[in-house]
């Protein structure tokens, strides 16, 4: 079977070398692909958010399965498209339609779901330009720190923890009036900030069923010590030492099951991963937010040590037996650091050759973000450009393993930090 993956990110470079392991794997399509996707496939070139384009490709080329891995294309509602083309409802689309992509595609949709089923999460009120001044009110009378949201897809980066009003004051402004966001920050969510320590649940469900896949935690700030600007993930541990049996019992019934409850109460057609964000608050698990795919460092984290067949999960997903499916997993500890370009996640240059891959450890997985081929040197092409990942029997095995390849992997102004799972060691003390 042929199948086409959507995306060009470490995550998408993960789901190809995962599937290339299956024997009911023929060829392994990626649009647009990156550099390192190449070793696992063939770049499609298709403009991904035409989707009219994306439909001939998939005819041309034979294509039975479509693995959307980045969140646009399915809240522009790629799935709808393939699922109303008669010759194409036999491809299986793993994502959601577009209403259930709105989980991620607006926070305050997903907020006011959250509250609407009683699943625990912050207090939130939200705001557009129309309603400023209550806003401004609303954070003068609230306690601090405070977190402010844009309300649509920012890339990771809509987020802002405000240390007071007036640094709150100026973050709204930024986002409501300055257009930081574009159309992403027309609402703004202003929530409570929750004390806690994050991990990232996921889950692979056709709506009513699901299989609870390896859970892993990432470090979002761009500084040691999670200081500085929010980034797009710098790094990822998988499994996370905290989410015990006790904290996963309480994850699946008062977040898992009323969320797919939900769906089913909404009318909202889900077939795909579903990513939970939470955080552990005096042991109690709130929902910061959904993805509706994958997360990214995430996936290059927990699908190394997923041992079944990733061809054969997504079957049991079409045929609907996914609450009879055994997920094999090792259980070893993923440690995943992300090498970014200078000045990432503002200004960053391009195009610097990249060079050490030859001299990684075999045994270190290397997977591409940010790169390209240009006459036959590999160079960067984003902020995000190498996720390297490796397994040990314990987390600061793998981690020495990481470290050790991404210092060997360098170009000119490389950054990548070396305290990931820093909180982790602490939480075990």
């Amino acid at each position: 079977m042929n199948v086409l993956i959507i995306g060009s990110g470490a995550r998408e470079h993960t789901i190809a070398w995962k599937l290339k392991q299956s024997e009911y794997c023929e060829e392994v399509f990626v649009a647009p692909g990156n550099a390192g996707t190449m070793q696992f496939g063939t770049h499609a070139t298709v403009d991904i958010h035409n989707f009219e384009e994306v439909a001939k490709f998939a005819t041309d080329f034979n294509i039975m399965m479509l693995i959307v891995g980045q969140e646009n294309s399915l809240v522009e509602g790629i799935h709808d498209y393939f699922q109303e083309k008669e010759y194409l409802k036999h491809i299986l689309v793993i994502g959601p339609k577009k209403a259930g992509a709105m989980l991620e595609g607006s926070k305050d949709f997903c907020k006011a779901f959250l509250q609407k089923y009683n699943i625990p999460t912050a207090s939130y009120q939200t705001f557009t330009e129309n309603t400023y001044r209550e806003a401004v009110e609303y954070l003068r009378n609230h306690n601090y720190p405070v977190v402010l949201k844009a309300d649509g897809l920012a890339a990771g980066k809509g987020v802002i923890i405000s240390p007071d009003f007036e640094h709150a004051l100026d973050a709204l402004e930024d986002m409501l009036r300055n257009k930081r966001f574009g159309n992403a920050g027309a609402k703004v969510v202003i929530e409570e900030f929750l004390d806690g320590i994050e991990v990232s649940v996921f889950i692979l469900t056709d709506g009513k069923e699901y299989v609870l896949l390896p859970e892993a935690k990432d470090y979002k700030r761009i500084g040691e010590g999670d200081a500085g600007l929010n980034t797009g993930g710098m790094g990822a541990i998988s499994p996370v030492p905290f989410a015990d049996e006790v904290f996963m019992q309480k994850v699946k019934e008062r977040v898992i099951q009323p969320t797919i409850a939900g769906l089913q109460q909404e009318g909202l057609e889900y077939s795909g991963f579903l990513f939970i964000g939470l955080i552990k608050v005096n042991n109690e698990p709130y929902v910061i937010e959904y993805n509706v795919r994958l997360g990214d460092p995430e996936t290059e984290a927990i699908l190394p040590r997923i041992k079944s067949d990733l061809f054969e999960l997504f079957k049991a997903l079409h045929d609907h037996t996914l609450a009879d499916y055994k997920l094999d997993v090792d259980p070893r500890t993923a440690a995943t650091v992300f090498l970014v370009s200078g000045g990432y996640p503002e200004g960053f240059e391009k195009g610097k050759e990249i060079s050490g891959l030859d001299q990684v450890s075999p045994d270190v997985l290397v997977f591409h973000a940010g790169t390209k081929m240009v006459s036959d040197k590999l160079v960067s092409s984003g902020g995000r450009v190498i996720a390297v990942t490796a397994l040990g029997d314990t987390m600061e095995e793998a981690l020495a393993k990481a470290n050790q390849a991404a210092e060997t992997i360098t170009w000119q102004g490389r950054y990548y930090r070396r305290d990931i799972g820093f909180d982790l060691k602490q939480e075990k003390v």
